[in-house]
């Protein structure tokens, strides 16, 4: 029980200097949880770098995956969330097995493959610009009012998106505006 509570206690926090005030809701969470708001997470602890020689999209035993600690971290978040009351959100995951295992444990309801998530990290650079734009179609595309949205995704992603480096099972916090330019609110702490 201390673990999860500090977890929460670190959801919870955006950090200094990255966050507009807004003064109706307290923190991230309730903002995400009052809808109209997205947080985008990079997935959770998956060993290495990349992926390794051979990597198909249909063959997780190609891939670099979550070991146990990723898992655990996965939980973990989805838990914490779902303490804050944040018992479902439309959750929307990158192809790769790492993303949509964090996804789906996370546990807020059904995981939606969305391959504008997709990684353009090595060998993938070319497609940056492609997945970008449509990641950046399918945010203007959500309701300003809608429910909280979940996107897990890769550090490279979250970087061309926000500016911001993130380690595994952190996210930012978007605000909804109706353009391709969400809002970015924030650091999200998972860890």
């Amino acid at each position: 029980m201390p673990r999860l509570l500090a977890v929460i206690a670190m959801l919870a926090v955006l950090v200094p200097g990255t966050a507009r005030a807004d003064q109706s809701l307290d923190g991230p969470l309730e903002r995400l949880r009052a809808g109209g708001h997205v947080l985008m997470l990079r997935h959770a602890l998956a060993p290495g770098t990349g992926d390794p020689a051979g990597f198909r999209l249909d063959d997780c035993t190609t891939q670099r995956t979550l070991d146990a600690a990723g898992r655990d971290q996965a939980r973990a978040i989805g838990k914490a969330l779902r303490a804050a009351g944040i018992t479902r959100a439309a959750v929307f995951s990158s192809q790769w097995c790492r993303c949509l295992e964090t996804a789906e444990l996370l546990g807020l309801g059904p995981v939606t493959e969305l391959p504008a998530l997709n990684s353009f990290f090595g060998p993938n650079r070319d497609r940056r610009s492609a997945r970008m734009t449509a990641l950046r179609a399918f945010l203007a595309e959500r309701p300003v009012d809608g429910p909280p949205v979940v996107l897990v995704t890769h550090q490279v992603n979250v970087t061309a998106l926000t500016g911001d480096f993130v380690r595994s099972g952190e996210g930012r916090l978007l605000r909804l505006d109706g353009t391709d330019t969400p809002e970015v609110l924030g650091r999200v702490m998972l860890e």
